[in-house]
């Protein structure tokens, strides 16, 4: 493991955007299809509507964007109505890797998670992302039933009803 670096985790800003779309445009997580700064503000713009959708970034000592999550807190009318927590689109800048960001940007997911009374925080992550699967597990994280998902886009609907 490479140095640990320090870190300000905090809630994203509309000017840190840039630097977030620069994350996810690293291989493995978008290869480069992202949003245009334009739609970025715009999809921005819709988190403030949602009342527990948040957008968090791991800043370094220089100030530089290095790590980010999305924080989506539900209400349920299941569960005798505890909220639950789904962490999102968590990203490590490829430089930035092995040094502690994913771990501290995952223990701050669970901190909100718990002072928002959550029962449960969880996360999906792709078939083919084999490390990020450890490095889950590492932190406590099993795996927890299937997920199964249809592409909106090229999905039947005849083919369900």
């Amino acid at each position: 493991m490479n140095e640990r670096v320090s870190l300000l985790i905090r809630e994203a800003l509309e000017a840190d955007l840039p630097s977030v779309l620069a994350l996810y445009a690293q291989p493995g997580l978008d290869d480069g299809e992202v949003l245009s700064p334009e739609e970025a503000r715009t999809v921005w713009r819709q988190f403030a509507r949602y009342p527990s959708y948040r957008l968090f970034v791991a800043q370094d000592e220089t100030n530089t964007i290095v790590g980010s999550y999305a924080l989506l807190v539900m209400h349920n009318l299941a569960h005798r109505g505890t909220p639950s927590a789904i962490a999102e689109d968590v990203v490590v800048s490829d430089a930035h890797q092995r040094q502690g960001i994913g771990r501290a940007l995952m223990a701050h997911a669970l901190q909100q998670a718990r002072a928002a009374g959550c029962y449960k925080l969880a996360l999906s992550s792709n078939a083919r992302r084999t490390e990020a699967h450890t490095f889950y597990r590492s932190l406590g994280f099993a795996q927890h039933g299937l997920s199964f998902l249809i592409e909106t886009h090229t999905a039947s609907v005849q083919d369900l009803t």
